[in-house]
C-alpha cells in the first residue's frame, strides 16, 4: 500500500470558523461554537464531523514532561538519520508498522518523528526527549539504531545529525506555549486574525 495522494480541499467560511474556534479551544462544545460563529448549531456538527472524517481535523493531548511540566524529561535532542540507497519510503513504513518497540519504548522517549528526504535519501527525524542528553545518547545508540538495523539491515542508517533543542517555541502553526497559551488553551484575547488556518 502506497501512500495516498495529496487532494485539494479548500475550507468553505462556514468551516473556517467552526476550525478557527477548534483551534482556540479545541474541546469546545457544538452549541458553542454555534453561538460564537453565529452558524447553526447542527450546521457546526454536520460540519466538524465531516472534518473529523476528511482527516481535516485531529485532536490530541499534550502534555509537558519538561521543567515547567512534570518535571520527567529535562532535554530535547533532534537526530536526523539518512538511509542507504536502496531502502524505500515503503519499506519502512511497513517496518515502523511491524515494530513492537513504537508501542511501547518508543512512544516513552520519541516526541515527535518524520519521514524526511535528505540528498537524495529517505530519512527519519526524531524528536527525542529524556532527563538529560547523556540519557538520549544512550536510548538512541542501544534501542532506535539496533531496531533500524534488524529492520532494514546492518549499516542501513549512513548519515546521523543530532541537534540539541534548547526550547519549544511554536507548534502546529498556532501554538506559541509562551506568548498565546494560557490553561491548556489559546488564550481568549489572542485574536481571531492570528490564527493560521488556510
Amino acid at each position: 500500500m502506497m501512500l495516498d495522494e495529496p487532494t485539494m480541499r479548500l475550507l468553505d467560511g462556514q468551516e473556517r470558523l467552526i476550525v478557527r474556534e477548534l483551534i482556540k479551544h479545541p474541546r469546545m462544545s457544538d452549541n458553542k461554537i454555534g453561538k460564537i460563529t453565529k452558524v447553526p448549531i447542527r450546521t457546526v456538527n454536520r460540519k466538524r464531523k465531516r472534518l473529523e472524517e476528511e482527516g481535516l481535523v485531529h485532536y490530541f493531548t499534550k502534555i509537558n514532561y519538561g521543567e515547567r511540566g512534570i518535571g520527567i524529561y529535562g532535554s530535547q535532542i533532534c537526530y536526523i538519520l539518512k538511509f542507504k540507497i536502496g531502502v524505500q519510503l515503503q519499506q519502512v513504513i511497513d517496518e515502523i508498522k511491524a515494530e513492537p518497540k513504537v508501542k511501547s519504548v518508543f512512544g516513552r522517549y520519541i516526541l515527535n518523528s518524520f519521514l524526511i528526504e535528505r540528498d537524495g535519501h529517505i530519512g527519519l527525524l526524531l524528536i527525542m526527549e529524556g532527563k538529560n542528553h547523556k540519557e538520549i545518547t544512550e536510548i538512541f545508540n542501544a534501542t532506535i539504531l539496533p531496531s533500524l538495523e534488524k529492520n532494514h539491515g546492518a549499516g542501513c542508517v549512513v548519515g546521523i545529525e543530532a541537534i540539541p533543542i534548547i526550547q519549544e517555541l511554536r507548534y502546529l502553526h498556532n501554538y506559541l506555549p509562551f506568548i498565546n497559551m494560557e490553561h491548556g488553551v489559546i488564550k481568549k484575547n489572542w485574536p481571531n486574525e492570528s490564527i493560521f488556518v488556510d
